[in-house]
């Protein structure tokens, strides 16, 4: 085995395997329902694989331009005007990523220098603060607290210092599921106004929104989309994340700091997908009809929940359901997972992981983004144990 022969100076110390991994590979090992994993145990529709073979046999198998194919883009474009009467120019406003996480990152990497500071919000998903302080920035963090996961304004306005180059949100919200209204935009939007602060709106559950509500994007608010960076993800859309596409708006001056960083860690995405997915958003019921499809999924596994003693919170959008377990048991979340996993046979996410010090609000978060026979059969372990 080869071994490296001098020491190696980590530029992450603290960082180890993400928690997805550790707990879908521990649902493997033992045989367990995994409702950690934020992804689907079902399909796409065959037009959309169908039209992916169309292309790759129709011979677009080569490079796509660096930003995207304008299909796409034109078609991304002509969504965000339709949903959010926002009007942004498919050739120096919208770029397709290799996913949401690449887009995050590169958004940070392009746009953050040592120093700076940015706040995020917490519990906060888990690739933010790495790409920060792999540029050198300086973390602030703003709590989000159980049970309803609201932004505390003042709280923020606080952490807002001449240093503060970035504020990075993520509504609806992974892990807790909860979805900022038109009045948290406002604040936003007051807190930023007159400042060179750059919001990065990490929105790629923007069409899982329950219960009616509209998805409050900040392409919404023309004040907030004059200085955002919007990321959205078609894998969440369509059911494909392991495809990794998605795309970035944002106003052409930061969009042109963003392709100079894009251009050298991905360059471009895979070709025939692109000329796919522009087919298929033709028909805006598939994206349209998707809140629907998903709140049935999270009624269903609220009614199943019911028969335990799991306190399931607000879930407002996502298709994550937080639960709190203190009727069930006093161990912390990392231990009571593993228990879960082992023992019960369902597999789920401890919400310290998802805060800077581990903060232990004895809350876990299930993914209802399975078939409905999958969802059975886990409520069937967890009202024998739980």
């Amino acid at each position: 085995m080869p071994r490296f022969p001098a020491p190696i100076v980590s530029r992450l110390p603290a960082v180890g395997t993400t928690i997805f991994t550790v707990m879908s590979r521990l649902a493997q090992e033992c045989g367990a329902i995994n409702l950690s994993q934020g992804f689907p145990d079902f399909s796409a529709e065959d037009v959309l694989f169908e039209r992916v073979a169309h292309w790759m046999r129709a011979g677009h198998n080569q490079y796509a331009p660096m930003a995207g194919v304008p299909a796409l883009r034109a078609a991304i474009v002509a969504k965000v005007e339709a949903l959010y009467g926002a009007a942004y120019d498919p050739e120096h406003e919208v770029t397709v990523t290799a996913g949401a996480t690449q887009a995050l990152f590169t958004a940070v990497a392009a746009l953050v220098h040592p120093g700076d500071e940015v706040i995020v919000f917490e519990p906060v998903y888990d690739s933010y603060v790495p790409a920060i302080e792999l540029q050198g920035g300086v973390v602030r963090r703003a709590r989000l607290s159980a049970p309803d996961y609201r932004p505390d304004w003042h709280a923020v306005r606080a952490l807002v210092t001449p240093r503060t180059r970035m504020i990075m949100i993520n509504t609806p919200h992974n892990p807790t599921g909860s979805v900022w209204t038109a009045a948290d935009l406002a604040e936003l939007a007051a807190i930023t106004r007159d400042t060179g602060i750059v919001v990065v709106s990490d929105e790629v559950y923007e069409h899982i929104v329950f219960d009616g509500q509209p998805h409050q994007s900040v392409a919404r608010f023309p004040e907030l989309a004059d200085r955002s960076v919007i990321v959205s993800s078609f894998g969440k859309t369509y059911h494909v994340t392991g495809w990794k596409v998605g795309y970035v708006l944002a106003p052409w001056e930061l969009m042109a700091e963003f392709r100079k960083v894009h251009q050298f860690n991905v360059f471009t995405v895979n070709t025939p997908v692109q000329l796919a997915l522009a087919d298929y958003m033709a028909d805006a019921s598939r994206h349209l009809g998707l809140a629907a499809f998903y709140q049935e999924k999270r009624d269903f596994f609220r009614a199943g929940l019911a028969a335990t003693r799991f306190e399931a919170l607000p879930c407002a959008g996502t298709y994550f359901q937080t639960v709190r377990y203190s009727a069930i048991s006093d161990r912390p979340d990392t231990d009571f997972v593993d228990w879960l996993t082992r023992e019960v046979g369902v597999a789920a996410i401890p919400l310290s992981a998802f805060f800077g010090n581990g903060r232990d609000e004895r809350v876990i978060r299930f993914c209802f983004a399975k078939r409905e026979d999958t969802l059975a059969a886990a409520f069937e372990r967890l009202q024998r144990f739980c």
